[in-house]
């Protein structure tokens, strides 16, 4: 019979968290990296580049990859002939308090971001539990820990189907992966579940996102298996739509694909489809009562040497004086820099910023969004001499519903996110003469280090959705969607997409 210690599980956790949330898995750089010397499309390209940067610069920091550093989710499998030196705490409650910790450290805090009451009044925990926790029994006499830190981005491009035992999974997957567009964050991975029941085969589409970044290894070796053979399918198929990274159409799309099974029903076909995007982070440790686990940390010289320049005539802006007259000239997909005085916003905030126009009451004190852009946001919190924690961009899809009214009432000019706008959003847009800006998901400490002041303006209660001014220096993004309506998020897959089958054409 083997002791556990609650008090080592729990410190497991807490470690695990903090370690997954810089260190990027070396399987996945290394993967991107590939991915990245290959690269034909210079905007995924750049793109690739900032993620490698920020990667190694958040390990060089230890401060968070992405702002949204995740909702946890754990499978716990325990030996059964494992005993715990104490009963008082249940396995959900030592991950909740490993988790705690993880997130309330001082030193790296990490966001918090999961709300009780989901379909009511949606309250912040503030320390980032309950996390989501799988258990399960297995033989022997140890613990078996695989543990994730999920953004939500790409958890809520999740998808789930069930089919015909005679339907093709990959046509399905083909067919449901561009309707998700880019808040996944591309290039990431595909982790597919078939089989069981609805919810099982969404639990075995998670857990398989914990295997090895391989691929490459299976293409060199060839399939046996038919789930081997439907990883290749998908994998090819899916990178020959063009997506590319963060949407902006390129060669790769994903860098693996992920498969677990379990038999089903005769009459059953349940299949989920669950991304995981740049900001991969996953651990996977085993305790077998000689103490807590031991992270070693990644040799940083094992990350790629990967610079991205500016190139010479690129367009910078100053936001203190930039007019509606200027943003007529930026042409989609080209790259601009932002310097000045920007403010912040994200669901919460637009929300109440509705309810407060409805009810006739005109913006909150100290917010005057004339001539001003609003970037999709919510930061890690400071430590030591920062000005603001990891501020990469937030989903810009989640604040089309207000998109209308933020341009129509308030005197705003342009926005700032991750991923695409939906159709209605983007003739609003090219309506109004204003403009979308794309920053990059997955480069969120590297953009932090453009912003060089940072304040609270408004709905201070709102924690990390409050109203901010930044004053950004050089900060770069994207022009998405230019004042005519012309999107970059439709115009770089199709072109892309041509090319890669012209590619294999001539390659024949």
């Amino acid at each position: 019979m083997t002791v556990i210690r609650q008090q080592d599980f729990i410190d497991s956790i807490e470690e695990s968290l903090q370690f997954i949330s810089y260190y990027h898995p070396l399987d996945y750089i290394k993967a991107v990296e590939k991915a990245y010397n290959k690269e034909q499309s210079q905007a995924a390209k750049d793109a690739m580049a900032q993620i490698l940067i920020n990667s190694r610069m958040s390990a060089e920091g230890k401060r968070p990859l992405c702002q949204d550093t995740g909702i946890v989710t754990c499978f716990v499998k325990i030996g059964m002939d494992v005993q715990w030196d104490k009963t008082n705490l249940t396995v959900q409650e030592m991950v909740d308090e490993g988790t705690r910790r993880a997130y309330l450290n001082p030193d790296n805090p990490l966001r918090a971001s999961i709300v009780s009451d989901p379909a009511g009044k949606r309250i912040n925990t503030k320390d980032n539990t309950p996390a989501v926790v799988h258990i399960d029994t297995v033989s022997g006499g140890e613990i078996d820990v695989m543990i994730a830190a999920k953004g939500g981005g790409s958890e809520n491009k999740s998808k789930m189907v069930m089919l015909n035992p005679s339907d093709d999974i990959a046509d399905w997957v083909v067919k449901t992966l561009p309707t998700m567009g880019a808040g996944w964050c591309p290039p990431g991975m595909l982790g597919i579940g078939i089989g069981g029941t609805a919810e099982k085969a969404a639990v075995l589409a998670k857990e398989s996102l914990m295997d090895p970044v391989n691929i490459q290894e299976l293409i060199d070796r060839g399939a046996e298996t038919t789930e081997e053979k439907l990883r290749l399918d998908i994998y090819k198929k899916v990178n020959d739509l063009g997506i590319g990274a963060q949407g902006l159409g390129g060669l790769t799309t994903v860098v693996d694909v992920k498969i677990k099974s379990m038999p089903t029903h005769a009459a059953s076909k349940p299949v989920a489809m669950i991304p995981n995007c740049a900001a991969t982070r996953h651990a996977h440790f085993h305790l077998d009562g000689s103490g807590p686990a031991e992270f070693i940390p990644p040799k940083l010289e094992d990350w790629p040497k990967v610079t991205w320049d500016v190139a010479e005539g690129t367009r910078r802006v100053d936001l203190n004086t930039v007019t509606k007259e200027d943003i007529q000239e930026w042409k989609v997909g080209e790259t601009v820099l932002l310097s000045g005085k920007m403010l912040t916003g994200r669901d919460a905030a637009h929300k109440r910023i509705q309810t407060m126009m409805d009810n006739g009451e005109g913006l909150p004190e100290g917010v005057d969004l004339t001539n001003r852009f609003i970037y999709y946001v919510g930061p890690v919190d400071a430590v030591r001499d920062e000005v603001v924690g990891p501020a990469g961009p937030t989903t810009a899809t989640r604040m089309d519903k207000w998109t209308d009214m933020m341009l129509e009432k308030t005197g705003l000019i342009g926005m700032i996110g991750k991923a695409e706008r939906g159709p209605v959003t983007v003739k609003s847009i090219a309506k109004h003469k204003s403009v979308y800006l794309m920053a990059v998901g997955g480069a969120a400490y590297l953009v932090s280090k453009a912003i060089k002041k940072s304040r609270v303006v408004a709905f201070e209660d709102l924690g990390m959705e409050a109203i901010y001014e930044f004053d950004v220096e050089d900060m770069p993004v994207t022009v998405a969607v230019d004042s005519t309506g012309a999107n970059a998020h439709e115009t770089g897959p199709a072109i892309w997409k041509i090319k890669i089958a012209e590619m294999e054409n001539n390659h024949f």
